[in-house]
């Protein structure tokens, strides 16, 4: 009688147990870990969000909104997430073929206003998939904050912007095309560049973020800090929330886009951006109020690799180093000193989302990656 009633109370505490919550927490045990990562990295500050079967199961920041101040990185701070902007443009483009306006084989002389060739293979059209996709065989030697550097009319050095490789046979991954792309946003649309993603995409979705810095509230700016490897301290980097009131107020649709930098220029939150991460998770579709962004052909042709070496899409890498044995598609972003990364699993519904302000680089630390170390650490302790 004794051993059973032993036995009931067993089971009776083990129900409590698990219905009380006193299992082992895994966000003490990661916060343990990512207080490691953070010493060792000298991380100024870090935010995350965790996502799992299709809801935010965690989302936390770390360290300092402003060093100098002192002042703690919270859950609503805003950060420019530089090239995870890039699946903002891919995804108006899909938004923009599939009402019949363009075609990702369009050839990108037509949306420029000028001839687009590589002049060691002027018989090759360049499509705008190939600039999603970074097969347009441009570089960026020429910068890519203006789109004069290749037309043949502005520079005298336009041809140094196209490698020696055939359009559509080589990749390499290039500012330039993306800006280019939020340009023909603009001359499709008939919307300035940032206002169409506003209203296309993070208003249905019900996000806080933008391109435009004057758009937003300056308060929630993460300040972003770049490591002066000669001083062994971090600098604040000013530029990149500058707000270039003087291009827009002589703006030119079609033509001034690159000041918003649609290859770079996205400010929005860790936990909005894993808000737009779960659109793309499915496909498209986001199952927080059931919102559909771009149609699920649209989104498996952003998510299917062209470039199989790099692992690239359009928009979207297709990535297999983070984590051993697990492939995730998503972005990463690196701009003044922030790094960024938005990775995830349609199949498995799961993401992750790192975002740092400044951090030792990996010339200074090279064996240790802290986006990596932080992304292995959060799914080791809420996924696997």
């Amino acid at each position: 009688m004794k051993k059973s009633i032993l036995s009931i109370a067993i089971v009776a505490m083990s129900i409590m147990v698990i219905s009380t919550g006193f299992m082992p927490n895994p966000a003490k045990k990661c916060e343990k870990e990512m207080a490691k990562i953070m010493k060792d990295l000298d991380v100024v500050g870090l935010s995350v969000a965790v996502v799992k079967d299709n809801h935010i199961i965690y989302n936390k920041s770390f360290g300092y909104k402003n060093l100098e101040t002192k002042e703690p990185l919270t859950n609503d701070c805003i950060f420019r997430i530089a090239s995870i902007s890039k699946s903002f443009s891919v995804t108006s483009i899909m938004q923009l073929r599939e009402q019949g306006k363009v075609s990702i084989d369009t050839d990108v002389s037509e949306l420029a206003g000028f001839k687009v060739r590589n002049p060691k293979f002027p018989d090759k059209i360049i499509t705008l998939g190939m600039l999603m996709s970074h097969l347009s065989s441009l570089n960026d030697t020429q910068g890519y904050f203006n789109l004069d550097v290749i037309n043949p009319d502005k520079n005298t050095d336009w041809a140094k912007c196209y490698n020696d490789y055939e359009p559509g046979t080589g990749y390499q991954y290039c500012n330039l095309n993306l800006n280019m792309v939020g340009t023909f946003i603009e001359k499709i649309s008939g919307e300035r560049f940032d206002l169409y993603v506003k209203h296309h995409i993070l208003d249905p979705l019900g996000l806080y973020g933008g391109y435009c810095v004057d758009s937003l509230d300056s308060s929630r700016f993460a300040r972003i800090y770049l490591y002066n490897n000669e001083k062994k301290c971090f600098d604040e980097s000013p530029e990149a929330y500058a707000p270039r009131r003087e291009e827009i107020k002589n703006y030119v649709m079609g033509y001034s886009t690159p000041i918003f930098s649609p290859t770079g220029g996205m400010k929005i939150s860790a936990l909005d951006l894993a808000k737009y991460m779960i659109m793309h998770m499915n496909y498209g579709t986001s199952p927080l109020g059931n919102v559909k962004i771009i149609s699920e052909e649209s989104s498996k042709i952003m998510q299917t690799k062209l470039s199989e070496a790099e692992g690239y899409g359009m928009g979207l890498w297709i990535e297999h180093n983070y984590i051993p044995d697990v492939v995730l598609v998503g972005h990463t972003g690196g701009a003044y000193g922030l790094r960024s990364e938005m990775f995830f699993d349609p199949e498995k519904k799961f993401g992750i989302v790192v975002i740092s302000n400044g951090a030792l680089p990996e010339t200074a630390a090279p064996d240790k990656n802290i986006l990596k170390a932080t992304i292995r650490c959060l799914y080791n302790n809420f996924i696997k």
